[in-house]
Protein backbone atom coordinates (compact mmCIF):
# COMPACT_ATOMS: atom_id res chain seq x y z
CA UNK A 1 0.00 0.00 0.00
CA UNK A 2 1.47 3.56 -1.00
CA UNK A 3 1.88 6.54 1.16
CA UNK A 4 -0.53 9.42 0.76
CA UNK A 5 1.19 12.69 -0.84
CA UNK A 6 1.03 15.80 0.61
CA UNK A 7 1.35 19.44 -0.80
CA UNK A 8 4.12 21.53 0.96
CA UNK A 9 6.44 23.85 1.56
CA UNK A 10 9.68 23.85 3.56
CA UNK A 11 9.60 26.69 6.08
CA UNK A 12 12.58 27.65 8.50
CA UNK A 13 12.00 30.13 11.73
CA UNK A 14 15.88 30.36 12.08
CA UNK A 15 18.83 31.02 9.87
CA UNK A 16 20.45 27.69 9.56
CA UNK A 17 17.21 26.07 11.59
CA UNK A 18 15.55 22.90 10.74
CA UNK A 19 13.18 23.01 8.13
CA UNK A 20 9.57 22.33 8.99
CA UNK A 21 7.00 21.12 6.57
CA UNK A 22 3.48 23.61 6.44
CA UNK A 23 0.10 23.17 4.16
CA UNK A 24 0.06 26.14 1.80
CA UNK A 25 -3.71 25.37 0.88
CA UNK A 26 -4.82 27.49 -1.74
CA UNK A 27 -2.22 30.11 -1.44
CA UNK A 28 0.46 30.29 -4.19
CA UNK A 29 3.61 30.44 -2.16
CA UNK A 30 7.33 30.15 -3.38
CA UNK A 31 10.48 29.92 -1.96
CA UNK A 32 12.07 33.37 -0.86
CA UNK A 33 8.48 34.18 -0.03
CA UNK A 34 7.86 35.18 4.22
CA UNK A 35 5.11 33.40 5.60
CA UNK A 36 2.58 33.10 9.07
CA UNK A 37 2.03 29.93 9.62
CA UNK A 38 0.20 27.94 12.66
CA UNK A 39 2.51 26.02 14.93
CA UNK A 40 2.17 23.82 18.29
CA UNK A 41 3.13 27.06 19.94
CA UNK A 42 1.40 29.43 18.43
CA UNK A 43 1.35 31.62 15.19
CA UNK A 44 5.04 32.18 13.91
CA UNK A 45 6.78 34.10 10.67
CA UNK A 46 8.79 32.10 8.73
CA UNK A 47 10.82 31.69 6.03
CA UNK A 48 9.82 29.59 2.38
CA UNK A 49 13.20 27.68 1.95
CA UNK A 50 11.47 25.04 0.23
CA UNK A 51 8.88 25.92 -2.53
CA UNK A 52 5.56 23.11 -3.34
CA UNK A 53 6.49 19.82 -3.51
CA UNK A 54 4.69 16.49 -2.23
CA UNK A 55 5.90 14.22 0.22
CA UNK A 56 4.58 10.82 1.44
CA UNK A 57 3.22 10.48 5.07
CA UNK A 58 6.59 9.35 6.47
CA UNK A 59 7.99 13.15 4.99
CA UNK A 60 5.72 14.89 7.48
CA UNK A 61 4.79 14.98 11.65
CA UNK A 62 1.14 14.29 11.27
CA UNK A 63 -0.93 16.67 11.95
CA UNK A 64 0.48 18.75 9.31
CA UNK A 65 -0.01 22.55 10.13
CA UNK A 66 -1.87 25.18 7.63
CA UNK A 67 0.09 28.50 6.51
CA UNK A 68 -2.15 31.40 7.40
CA UNK A 69 -1.16 33.91 4.78
CA UNK A 70 1.56 35.57 3.15
CA UNK A 71 3.39 38.34 5.48
CA UNK A 72 1.92 41.83 4.91
CA UNK A 73 3.71 45.17 5.97
CA UNK A 74 1.94 45.35 9.05
CA UNK A 75 3.47 41.33 10.16
CA UNK A 76 6.33 42.46 9.29
CA UNK A 77 6.47 45.00 11.93
CA UNK A 78 5.38 43.55 14.38
CA UNK A 79 8.37 40.83 13.64
CA UNK A 80 10.53 43.89 13.63
CA UNK A 81 8.65 45.49 17.57
CA UNK A 82 9.40 41.71 18.38
CA UNK A 83 13.07 41.73 18.11
CA UNK A 84 13.66 44.83 20.11
CA UNK A 85 11.57 43.72 22.49
CA UNK A 86 13.49 40.27 22.78
CA UNK A 87 16.24 42.74 23.19
CA UNK A 88 15.12 44.04 26.40
CA UNK A 89 13.90 40.77 27.59
CA UNK A 90 17.34 39.42 27.78
CA UNK A 91 18.76 42.67 29.85
CA UNK A 92 15.87 42.12 32.19
CA UNK A 93 16.20 38.38 32.52
CA UNK A 94 19.92 39.12 33.04
CA UNK A 95 19.00 41.08 35.63
CA UNK A 96 16.85 38.24 37.46
CA UNK A 97 19.45 35.98 37.40
CA UNK A 98 21.77 37.79 38.98
CA UNK A 99 19.00 38.57 41.50
CA UNK A 100 18.29 35.07 42.29
CA UNK A 101 22.26 34.48 42.23
CA UNK A 102 21.31 30.81 39.38
CA UNK A 103 24.90 29.53 37.91
CA UNK A 104 23.11 29.83 34.50
CA UNK A 105 24.01 31.50 31.35
CA UNK A 106 21.18 33.33 29.10
CA UNK A 107 22.37 32.92 25.29
CA UNK A 108 19.21 33.92 23.50
CA UNK A 109 15.73 35.27 24.05
CA UNK A 110 12.93 34.31 21.11
CA UNK A 111 9.29 36.22 21.58
CA UNK A 112 6.68 33.89 19.24
CA UNK A 113 5.01 35.77 17.08
CA UNK A 114 1.66 36.39 18.55
CA UNK A 115 3.81 37.20 21.58
CA UNK A 116 1.55 34.09 23.16
CA UNK A 117 4.81 32.81 24.73
CA UNK A 118 8.86 34.26 25.41
CA UNK A 119 11.19 31.65 25.44
CA UNK A 120 14.36 31.88 27.06
CA UNK A 121 17.75 29.76 26.09
CA UNK A 122 20.38 29.17 28.53
CA UNK A 123 23.15 27.08 29.44
CA UNK A 124 24.30 25.40 32.66
CA UNK A 125 26.26 22.56 33.93
CA UNK A 126 23.55 20.88 35.85
CA UNK A 127 19.91 20.94 36.67
CA UNK A 128 18.53 24.83 37.80
CA UNK A 129 15.81 25.68 39.60
CA UNK A 130 14.63 28.56 38.15
CA UNK A 131 10.83 28.41 39.23
CA UNK A 132 11.22 31.57 41.02
CA UNK A 133 12.78 33.18 38.27
CA UNK A 134 9.74 31.89 35.64
CA UNK A 135 7.53 33.77 38.12
CA UNK A 136 9.62 36.80 38.39
CA UNK A 137 9.50 37.25 34.48
CA UNK A 138 5.74 36.36 34.00
CA UNK A 139 4.83 39.07 36.69
CA UNK A 140 7.30 41.22 34.33
CA UNK A 141 5.55 40.45 30.84
CA UNK A 142 2.41 39.53 31.50
CA UNK A 143 2.67 36.23 29.37
CA UNK A 144 3.82 32.39 28.81
CA UNK A 145 7.67 32.14 29.92
CA UNK A 146 9.53 29.30 29.33
CA UNK A 147 13.10 28.39 30.12
CA UNK A 148 15.04 26.17 27.74
CA UNK A 149 18.40 24.36 28.70
CA UNK A 150 20.55 23.89 25.63
CA UNK A 151 23.62 22.43 24.91
CA UNK A 152 27.05 23.98 23.95
CA UNK A 153 26.35 22.98 20.37
CA UNK A 154 23.09 24.66 20.41
CA UNK A 155 25.00 27.62 21.82
CA UNK A 156 27.07 28.01 19.17
CA UNK A 157 24.39 27.58 16.30
CA UNK A 158 22.66 30.48 18.07
CA UNK A 159 25.38 32.80 18.78
CA UNK A 160 27.76 31.95 15.44
CA UNK A 161 31.66 32.70 15.24
CA UNK A 162 34.42 31.95 13.10
CA UNK A 163 36.05 28.28 13.20
CA UNK A 164 39.62 27.59 12.84
CA UNK A 165 38.88 27.43 9.45
CA UNK A 166 37.88 30.93 9.02
CA UNK A 167 34.88 31.09 8.05
CA UNK A 168 31.56 31.32 9.63
CA UNK A 169 30.52 28.06 11.87
CA UNK A 170 28.45 25.82 9.33
CA UNK A 171 25.98 25.52 12.19
CA UNK A 172 24.84 28.92 12.53
CA UNK A 173 24.94 29.80 8.31
CA UNK A 174 23.96 26.61 6.95
CA UNK A 175 23.75 23.42 8.83
CA UNK A 176 20.24 22.43 9.88
CA UNK A 177 20.67 19.59 12.05
CA UNK A 178 23.37 18.27 14.11
CA UNK A 179 24.08 14.59 13.07
CA UNK A 180 26.35 12.68 15.52
CA UNK A 181 30.51 12.70 15.11
CA UNK A 182 32.38 10.63 16.77
CA UNK A 183 36.16 10.27 17.72
CA UNK A 184 35.90 7.27 15.57
CA UNK A 185 35.56 9.74 12.51
CA UNK A 186 38.51 11.43 13.62
CA UNK A 187 40.77 8.37 14.10
CA UNK A 188 39.44 7.04 10.40
CA UNK A 189 40.71 10.44 8.85
CA UNK A 190 43.41 9.68 10.32
CA UNK A 191 43.67 13.23 11.96
CA UNK A 192 45.73 14.04 15.45
CA UNK A 193 43.43 12.80 18.05
CA UNK A 194 45.07 16.42 19.52
CA UNK A 195 41.85 17.94 21.48
CA UNK A 196 43.06 21.25 20.40
CA UNK A 197 42.70 20.70 16.84
CA UNK A 198 39.64 18.41 16.32
CA UNK A 199 37.17 20.42 18.33
CA UNK A 200 35.13 23.59 17.54
CA UNK A 201 34.28 26.55 19.53
CA UNK A 202 31.99 24.82 21.13
CA UNK A 203 34.24 22.46 22.70
CA UNK A 204 32.80 19.79 20.81
CA UNK A 205 34.08 17.64 17.55
CA UNK A 206 34.01 19.52 14.87
CA UNK A 207 30.87 18.95 12.77
CA UNK A 208 33.11 18.76 9.85
CA UNK A 209 34.43 15.76 10.40
CA UNK A 210 31.09 14.23 9.32
CA UNK A 211 31.31 15.57 5.49
CA UNK A 212 33.85 13.25 3.70
CA UNK A 213 33.74 10.40 6.41
CA UNK A 214 31.68 7.85 3.76
CA UNK A 215 34.28 8.31 1.58
CA UNK A 216 37.50 7.85 4.32
CA UNK A 217 35.83 5.10 5.64
CA UNK A 218 35.38 3.29 2.21
CA UNK A 219 39.09 3.85 1.60
CA UNK A 220 40.65 2.84 4.51
CA UNK A 221 38.78 -0.41 4.24
CA UNK A 222 40.79 -0.76 1.05
CA UNK A 223 44.10 0.46 1.51
CA UNK A 224 47.00 -2.20 3.48
CA UNK A 225 48.06 -0.72 6.87
CA UNK A 226 50.93 1.44 7.53
CA UNK A 227 53.92 -1.07 7.70
CA UNK A 228 52.55 -3.81 6.00
CA UNK A 229 53.98 -5.73 2.85
CA UNK A 230 52.72 -4.81 -0.57
CA UNK A 231 53.70 -6.45 -4.23
CA UNK A 232 54.11 -3.82 -6.56
CA UNK A 233 55.41 -3.64 -10.45
CA UNK A 234 58.74 -3.07 -9.01
CA UNK A 235 58.72 -5.74 -6.14
CA UNK A 236 57.69 -6.03 -2.92
CA UNK A 237 57.82 -3.11 -0.43
CA UNK A 238 57.05 -2.00 2.56
CA UNK A 239 53.84 1.29 2.86
CA UNK A 240 55.27 3.98 4.58
CA UNK A 241 52.16 6.02 4.52
CA UNK A 242 48.86 6.66 3.19
CA UNK A 243 47.57 9.81 1.44
CA UNK A 244 43.89 8.13 2.57
CA UNK A 245 41.67 11.10 0.54
CA UNK A 246 43.69 10.83 -3.07
CA UNK A 247 43.64 6.92 -2.61
CA UNK A 248 47.86 6.80 -3.04
CA UNK A 249 50.32 4.80 -1.00
CA UNK A 250 53.72 5.41 -0.57
CA UNK A 251 55.84 2.27 -0.51
CA UNK A 252 59.41 1.71 0.45
CA UNK A 253 61.50 -0.76 -2.14
CA UNK A 254 64.61 -2.20 -2.51
CA UNK A 255 65.89 -0.94 -6.03
CA UNK A 256 67.40 -4.23 -6.78
CA UNK A 257 70.44 -2.37 -9.10
CA UNK A 258 72.04 -0.75 -6.10
CA UNK A 259 69.87 -2.13 -3.12
CA UNK A 260 69.06 1.00 -2.37
CA UNK A 261 65.79 1.80 -0.56
CA UNK A 262 63.62 4.27 -1.93
CA UNK A 263 59.80 5.43 -1.53
CA UNK A 264 57.76 5.54 -4.56
CA UNK A 265 53.85 6.30 -5.10
CA UNK A 266 51.15 3.89 -5.73
CA UNK A 267 47.30 4.18 -6.60
CA UNK A 268 45.87 1.24 -4.49
CA UNK A 269 44.78 -0.51 -7.44
CA UNK A 270 48.60 -0.86 -8.19
CA UNK A 271 49.24 -2.59 -5.60
CA UNK A 272 48.63 -6.15 -4.42
CA UNK A 273 48.44 -6.73 -0.02
CA UNK A 274 50.92 -9.44 1.48
CA UNK A 275 48.74 -9.62 4.42
CA UNK A 276 45.41 -9.20 5.06
CA UNK A 277 45.51 -6.30 7.60
CA UNK A 278 43.69 -3.30 6.67
CA UNK A 279 44.52 0.20 7.37
CA UNK A 280 41.02 0.68 9.19
CA UNK A 281 42.10 -1.66 11.55
CA UNK A 282 45.35 -0.49 12.11
CA UNK A 283 43.96 3.09 13.19
CA UNK A 284 40.79 1.71 14.80
CA UNK A 285 43.65 0.32 17.46
CA UNK A 286 44.80 3.84 18.45
CA UNK A 287 44.54 4.65 21.86
CA UNK A 288 43.00 7.33 22.96
CA UNK A 289 43.18 10.01 25.57
CA UNK A 290 40.51 10.64 28.46
CA UNK A 291 40.15 14.69 26.80
CA UNK A 292 39.94 13.17 23.54
CA UNK A 293 36.67 10.78 24.32
CA UNK A 294 35.13 13.89 26.30
CA UNK A 295 35.30 15.65 22.68
CA UNK A 296 32.12 13.24 21.68
CA UNK A 297 28.94 14.99 22.25
CA UNK A 298 26.84 13.12 25.20
CA UNK A 299 24.33 15.84 25.46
Amino acid sequence: MSDNKHRVIGVRFKKAGKIYYFDPQDLEVAKGNQVIVETARGTELGDVVVGIKEVTDKEIVAPLKKVIRLVTEEDLQIHKENKEKEKEAFQVATEKITKHQLEMKLVDVEFTFDKNKIIFYFTADGRIDFRELVKDLAAVFKTRIELRQIGVRDEAKLLGGIGPCGKSLCCATWLGDFDPVTIKMAKEQNLSLNPTKISGICGRLFCCLRYEHEHYNDMIRRMPAVGSKVKTELGVGEVTESVILCGKLKVKIKNPVDDVEEIKCFSIDEVTPVSKKKLKDQLDEKPLEKEVKELEDKE
